[in-house]
């Protein structure tokens, strides 16, 4: 852990400093706490993606047209949400585009014709080498906003504040070097005065990270890594207190979970998407895939088999867990790992959403994270006690998660491990779903609306040919196929406490794009042929749909202006499921991509033109 020290500095300072954190963490929640606004990159800190909005709702949706659309001035994939804030008294959006994260603020005053008032792109210092080393797509997912200031990250590494107002910059950080393989796509969390954000990089040997930076100057607050020490990782005496079957500080795992200096190499990377408790001031975000696909390589057992490689001596922590830090510092009040010795690539990155839920007769403060493995989590967010695990979709690789020491009970005929050994597995790679989030009502607790991904994949192993960080690092040929022929995604209602599935739509296309849901009664979510749909929450039926100009990936929005309520969402293919698209890549390879260019000629994603437009919906007349 790397603190920020100031010599000299007055208790009365200090004080000061405090406050200044108090009021702003105040205006933060307050903000989000609107309607009318979408005031953070999950609406708000707990990522629950929904809206009080019901202007807008199963009786009239079907009058909804498009009022305006925006290009962001690139193509490519278009990942991540506007956001909609007021400046100077001033109804502003904000929306950033992929590389080369071109900014634009559009004054909402009228709302029907929205007009751009600054633009910005940093043109200095640039580092091109950041889009090769990209792994999935030149993505961004978002922005945050707090005491006039806009705060976002870009792809080669740089951390910016601009004056929301104008645009000019207040304080640039450079936190991600692609020599190294890091690269920034996620969006960032305000939380106390402080700028929460990590990096990408897992399939090219970085290691992760997470930073805390102060919101009015820049500087570095907290650093605490997700790999090695219990120093570096954050850990203390009394992480994991109540759980100390998870892994407790004294024993440096993760340095010796990893066999010799793999833990240098060993990924943990968060490029997702962060939530936050202003009660219990913990900053919640998962780690990814603990570097290169060949598992072996990251198992010290001689000789390796599955049983020795998951004993647990060769966990590789602490990828793919969720952590619970403490704003202020960093340090770790629980972290779980949901899968110990990854096999698969599955990330565990994905949203963790926070609600209060009565479960087994007692409420809890939870936390709901459906993970690429195929299981949707339920923790008490306090102190990370395990209350749910169930399958959301097809997972064959574990029987199921055992309730008592959280691990999930393998079956090694789907767990990939030597070279050259064909397996089977589902989900694949890309998981029962990536990064596109989940949305949530804290009025409805225990259910999720979730875009899934329905394929699986075989997964062979290949041999190790170097160790260097920056170049790729997966040593893997993954051909992924749909589960079903004709359907690649669904869309569901999702009942967290029980494991069921209320209803479901399948669809020929991916849903790589988040959810969105409302007092209307809808839930708003995108498909990668480019319709964008209204979905009756009660009964799953669609009760409204466009076809846009390119596939979604993006995550809905919704707000008001002068008593009118909008919807906007952007259209552009990319990501993982659409890189071969955007880069251009042969799909006669059916390994390319890490295995998406076979699920791009399955889904016939070659088809669907490139983009990058926002558009914006409304009920004409409605005011």
């Amino acid at each position: 852990m790397r603190y920020k020290r100031t010599l000299g500095v007055l208790g009365t300072a200090l004080a000061l400093g405090t406050v200044c954190a108090a009021a702003l963490a105040d205006e933060v929640t307050d903000r989000t706490k609107d309607p009318n606004l979408w005031a953070a990159p999950g609406g708000d800190p707990a990522l629950s993606r929904h809206s009080a909005l019901k202007q807008i709702s199963t009786s009239n949706v079907g009058q909804l047209q498009m009022v305006w659309s925006q290009s962001s001035g690139t193509l490519r994939g278009h990942e991540g949400q506007p956001l909609v804030v007021e400046v100077g008294g001033k109804p502003m959006m904000f929306m950033e585009s992929g590389w080369p994260n071109i900014i634009q603020a559009l004054d909402l005053s009228d709302p029907d014709h929205p007009k751009e008032v600054w633009n910005y792109k940093k043109t200095t210092n640039r580092d091109d080498s950041a889009v090769p080393r990209a792994c999935c797509d030149t993505v961004n997912r978002g922005m945050s906003f707090a005491d006039g200031k806009l705060v976002f990250g870009t792809l080669d590494g740089f951390v910016i504040a601009l004056d929301a107002a104008t645009g000019k910059e207040v304080w640039v950080v450079k936190e991600a070097y692609p020599d190294k393989g890091e690269t920034i796509t996620p969006a960032p969390i305000i939380a106390e005065g402080k700028v929460l954000i990590g990096f990408g990089g897992d399939e090219f040997a970085a290691r992760g990270a997470f930073f805390a930076y102060d919101l009015q100057t820049g500087k570095l607050v907290w650093h605490c890594y997700n790999t090695g020490s219990d120093k570096d990782v954050c850990l203390t005496k009394d992480t994991n207190k109540k759980h100390p079957e998870y892994g407790t500080a004294g024993k440096d795992l993760g340095i010796h979970t990893y066999p010799g200096d793999e833990w240098q190499r060993g990924g943990g990377a968060m490029w997702g998407f962060y939530s936050y408790d202003p009660e219990l001031k913990l900053v919640y975000a998962s780690s990814g895939n603990p570097g290169l696909w060949s598992p072996s390589y990251r198992c010290g057992a001689n000789p390796v088999s599955q049983e020795a490689c998951n004993s647990g001596k060769w966990d590789n922590k602490w990828s793919m867990s969720i952590f619970a830090r403490k704003v202020d510092t960093g340090e770790v009040v629980w972290v779980y790992q949901m899968t110990p010795f990854d096999q698969w690539d599955y990330d565990g990155i994905n949203e963790n959403m926070l609600e209060d839920a009565t479960i087994d007769g007692k409420m809890h403060h939870v936390l709901i994270h459906f993970d690429r493995n195929g299981f949707a989590y339920v923790l008490d967010r306090t102190d990370g006690t395990l209350l749910r695990a169930n399958k959301y979709v097809t997972t064959n690789w574990a029987e199921k998660v055992d309730m008592k020491t959280g691990r999930p009970v393998k079956v090694y005929e789907h767990s990939p491990l030597k070279p050259h050994g064909n397996t089977q597995a589902c989900p694949s790679a890309m998981g029962g779903k990536d990064q596109q989030p989940c949305a949530i009502d804290p009025n409805e607790p225990g259910m999720a609306y979730c875009p899934t991904n329905n394929w699986c994949m075989e997964d062979e192993p290949q041999e190790r040919s170097h160790t260097q960080q920056g170049i790729v690092y997966v040593f893997a040929n993954v051909y992924m196929y749909p589960e079903k022929p004709g359907i690649t995604g669904k869309f569901k209602k999702f009942n967290v406490l029980t494991g069921e599935t209320v209803w479901e739509i399948p669809d020929p296309y991916p849903n790589w794009g988040g959810a969105l849901v409302t007092d209307g009664g809808l839930a708003f979510y995108g498909s990668l042929n480019g319709d964008f749909r209204a979905v009756d929450r009660a009964s799953g039926k669609v009760l409204w749909q466009r076809r846009l100009g390119s596939g979604i990936i993006g995550n809905p929005i919704t707000y008001s202006v002068n008593g009118k309520q909008y919807v906007s969402v952007w259209s552009g293919i990319g990501g993982w499921i659409g890189l071969p698209v955007t880069a251009g890549l042969d799909l006669g390879d059916k390994f390319g991509a890490i295995g998406a260019t076979a699920m791009t000629k399955a889904a016939g994603l070659s088809m669907i033109p490139q983009g990058g437009t926002l558009y914006t919906f409304a009920i004409e007349g409605r005011e």
